[in-house]
Order: structure tokens, then sequence, then C-alpha cells
């Protein structure tokens, strides 16, 4: 017997291949395309020049990733070709834990596809990453995570600053970064004053819905009901009698005010939904899919709980999600 249910699969492919576009990456895109028009312009000139670059921030699971990789997927895809002829990439890097430079320097040089030995000095590290990147045409690096680079430790903080502007002020090679993490992240970029100039910030919301929000103004509320209705309506399935006030506000808390967790759910439900042959979803649908994934008790659910803001600890259920 095999683990794997083809049945289950199709019920969610079209839905995880789905993408809902926020207004906020309006904003992520634009900051973006300016920093790439000022690399393009300065690059054309020719000379020394620094770069611009971008600081994401938001809270876990806000979804801060996944629309910049989006948009770094779309420009590598592209194949825009540079003022000195090489199609331009930008290399993504995921950083988990304590990091030193030297760590960075390897993991930088694993991302553009040439391993090195561990045993090289943090300077041969990165004078290989400044050789791979100008062979390759990569015009940037996206560090994302980048709070675990920092320390407690100011001048450790200050030295790993200085060689981000270093990478970005680079002689024969500048390099535009994109830092995105926690908004920890922030208090450290902007304790220097240089860096934080050069780099655009964008900030990711939580949800922000009130107890008493009014549906027809408060523009998270707007939001959430259009996200769940482009999902329902990709795999046409009907929530017109389920959604209401009551239910995005359980929806909302239940996913711990994160958009990512709450696409995540969506895609659960109206999977199950598709799996199960029934065009219509509903409280219990939701509370199936939330049990999918849920380390509360069995029969506390925020979707069915009468007073489920008194039972349920919204900050223990803050973290569970998260944890997962």
């Amino acid at each position: 017997m095999g683990f794997i249910d083809q049945n289950r699969v199709n019920a969610s492919l079209a839905l995880q291949r789905g993408h809902y576009t926020f207004p906020r990456a309006a904003k992520l895109r634009e900051a973006f395309e300016n920093c790439l028009h000022d690399y393009y312009v300065k690059a054309s000139i020719g000379g020394h020049f620094e770069v611009r670059g971008m600081l994401v921030t938001g809270e876990s699971r806000v979804g801060k990733t996944s629309e910049t990789v989006r948009l770094i997927e779309e420009f590598n895809a592209s194949m825009t070709k540079m003022p000195n002829g090489k199609v331009g990439k930008i290399i993504y890097c995921k950083l988990d834990g304590s990091i030193s430079w030297k760590d960075l320097g390897h993991k930088t040089l694993e991302a553009l596809g040439y391993p090195a030995n561990p045993r090289r000095t943090q300077g041969e590290l990165w004078n290989m990453v400044r050789h791979q990147c100008r062979e390759q045409g990569v015009i940037g690096l996206y560090y994302d995570e980048c709070q675990h680079a920092f320390t407690s430790g100011k001048t450790s903080n200050e030295k790993l600053l200085d060689r981000f502007k270093a990478l970005m002020k680079e002689p024969e090679w500048p390099l535009m970064l994109i830092l995105s993490g926690v908004p920890v992240l922030a208090s450290h970029v902007n304790s220097e004053e240089q860096i934080a100039h050069l780099l655009s910030h964008i900030h990711f919301d939580e949800i922000h819905l009130g107890r008493f929000a009014d549906p027809t103004r408060d523009p998270d509320m707007i939001e959430l009901n259009k996200l769940v209705y482009t999902y329902a309506e990709r795999v046409d399935i009907d929530v017109d009698d389920l959604v209401d006030v009551d239910f995005l506000q359980r929806l909302d808390f239940a996913c711990a005010s994160r958009w990512g967790l709450v696409i995540e759910l969506l895609i659960r439900a109206f999977g199950l939904c598709r799996l199960h042959g029934r065009k219509t979803a509903t409280i219990d649908t939701f509370s199936k899919a939330y049990a999918h994934n849920s380390r509360l008790p069995q029969g506390l659910c925020p979707f069915t709980a009468p007073d489920y803001r008194d039972m349920i600890d919204g900050d223990k259920l803050m973290e569970m999600m998260l944890d997962e």
C-alpha cells in the first residue's frame, strides 16, 4: 500500500499552484524595480558606484518570503541583459540559526552552485563569492531570515553591517542586497545610517481585525473576505452561506492573524471539499481542516467553540501555530 493518495494530491494541486496578490505586493514590486533601475543606470554610466537594496520585515508567516521569492524568480526568468551584456540574476539564500560571516560566505557560495572547502579562510571564501557573482552575472543576493546573522554584540553587528555595506559599494562588482526577517532586523539595520539609507524598507503587517470591525469599511476584513472567495472560486466551492463577520473573525483568530497561515488553512479546507466531492464549504469543513494541523485538545476549536476568545488563550495558540 502506497503512502501517497493521488486523489488527495489532485484535490489540492490547483489550490497550491494559485497565488493571491495582496496590495502590499505592489509596494514591494515598486521598491524592487527602483533598485534594478538604479543599478542599470549606474552600470550603464560605468565607473565605481554604490547600489540600492531592500529590507523586508514582518512577523513570521505573514508572506514576506513567498512574495519576495516570487518577485526574484520573475526577474530571473525574464533573462534581463545588463549593460555589460550578461543576463542579470539574483541568488536566494536562507539563513537558519546563528551564523558567522565565514559561514555566510560558505552558504552564499553553495547558493551560487559552487561548493567550497570549509577550511578555506573567510577572506578566500568571500573572494570566491565575488568572483562567482561576476562570472555568473549575479547582481544581487537575497538573504532570508537575516536576523540570524546578527548577534547581541554591538561590535560584531557593526562589523556585519560594514561588510554588507562594502558588498553594495564593491568597486569591481557591487551587489544589490535584499535582507528579510522579523521586525528586530530593522532595528539592527537602522543602527547604521549609511546602509539604512541604501535599503528601502517594506514592512508586511499581520491581520488587524477589531472585535467590532465594520465589514464594509475595515480594510483587513475586506481583504480577508476577498482572500476566502478567491481561493473558493479557484476550485468552484460555494462559501456564500459560510462567510460572515463571525466566520472571518474566527478565521483570523484560528490562524494567529497571519496571512500565510490563513492561506494554508483555506487550501486544506477547500482541498477536503474537492476530495469528498462537495461543492459547498461549511464550518464542519474548516473544523476538520483545522484539526489536521492543530495541537489544541480534541473538541476545542476556534470555529465551533461558542466563547472561543475566552476558552482559548490567543497568545498560546499563536505560539503553537508558529512553532509548527
